[in-house]
């Protein structure tokens, strides 16, 4: 959904306008924030993937464009800063969140052709890129530096979460490749990719089933070519299923997965339309995981890092936005036009 044009938001009534006539959707520390910059901004997140609604209702639409319009103004306050200590992101970091971009798309023409039908310039993009990274780099810097987690921490959280640590029963730990003769939409990989037909996609299996053999990493294929939406975005991880379970799965998927070692790979399965490459990626052994183990410290680790993480960039956003001059003239407008009081 791309923003409604300035004139739409504002109509006849915004009267805040920058010397170049641009209607200002707000500005941080003296710096202008036009409307345009915010179409542009939200034509970008949504390449990235960040969905709106599908038929938002006029409030909705004005709540997206002032959640986006705060992280917006959060931006530019946030490369004021890094602008400020010489930070800038790199060429090549810019050029290579460019390459993921285009992995869907079979040459750089057609990704090309495909931001000219968003309204997306690709200079723009670069531009929008650098941005993201180079705050990115700030908060690494300021933030991300300062997250420490030491073993005591660690020890008390697994002390106070024993049951967390508790394995009732076996658990396999699998990852797949699915190829069906079902269409699929979305289609979930990043080749955009879908067999439509039991021979195509007997075809795709098989292939993809060669390029495993000739050593291409499995993660990767997953995410290339799998149909399957809950686990090709995750390199076809599945995550730990119970050993009970297998019991109500295919007989021909149970029969693939008797005698895998962890780190092995299955053969094609092929299930009523359905074909697919299992690995076994461990096996976690019924019974107390030990705070010793060093899988249970290093998941520890992580959660607490992010939980600490999180506290302390909301923490440095509230205080940067509570230094700065902000002025949002969208949300001004929103409020006089249902009579709120400033």
């Amino acid at each position: 959904m791309a923003l409604a044009c300035a004139a739409v938001v504002c109509g006849g009534s915004c009267s805040s306008l920058n010397p170049e006539g641009e209607r200002l959707a707000a500005s941080v520390n003296g710096e202008r924030v036009t409307f345009a910059d915010l179409e542009r901004y939200e034509a970008i997140q949504l390449l990235s993937g960040r969905g709106a609604e599908r038929h938002p209702s006029p409030e909705q639409e004005q709540l997206q464009r002032l959640t986006m319009l705060r992280e917006l103004v959060d931006q530019r306050l946030l490369l004021q800063k890094a602008d400020a200590q010489g930070l800038m992101a790199a060429d090549a970091e810019v050029e290579a969140v460019i390459d993921r971009y285009r992995v869907p798309y079979r040459t750089p023409d057609e990704f090309d052709e495909h931001l000219t039908a968003e309204g997306i310039d690709p200079a723009d993009l670069r531009v929008e890129i650098r941005r993201q990274l180079t705050v990115e780099k700030l908060l690494v810097r300021e933030v991300s530096s300062r997250v420490k987690i030491d073993e005591s921490a660690m020890r008390e959280y697994y002390d106070s979460n024993l049951a967390a640590f508790t394995v009732p029963e076996d658990n396999l730990h699998l990852a797949q490749i699915l190829v069906g003769e079902s269409q699929v939409s979305p289609i979930p990989n990043l080749r955009n990719d879908d067999a439509t037909g039991l021979d195509a996609a007997r075809r795709k299996i098989r292939r993809i089933q060669d390029e495993l053999e000739s050593g291409e990493d499995f993660e990767e294929l997953a995410a290339l070519y799998s149909e399957d939406p809950a686990s090709a975005t995750n390199g076809g991880d599945m995550g730990f299923i119970p050993l009970s379970s297998l019991g109500e799965a295919d007989i021909r998927l149970r029969r693939a997965l008797i005698g895998l070692q962890p780190g092995a790979t299955s053969g094609i399965v092929e299930t009523d339309g359905e074909f697919r490459i299992l690995r076994l990626l461990s096996i976690e052994p019924a019974g107390r995981q030990e705070f010793e183990d060093p899988e249970v410290q290093a998941s520890i680790r992580e959660l607490l890092a992010n939980r600490l993480e999180q506290l302390l960039r909301t923490a440095f956003y509230e205080m940067e936005r509570s230094g700065a001059e902000i002025h949002n003239h969208l949300a001004e407008r929103i409020a006089a036009e249902y009579g709120l009081a400033n």
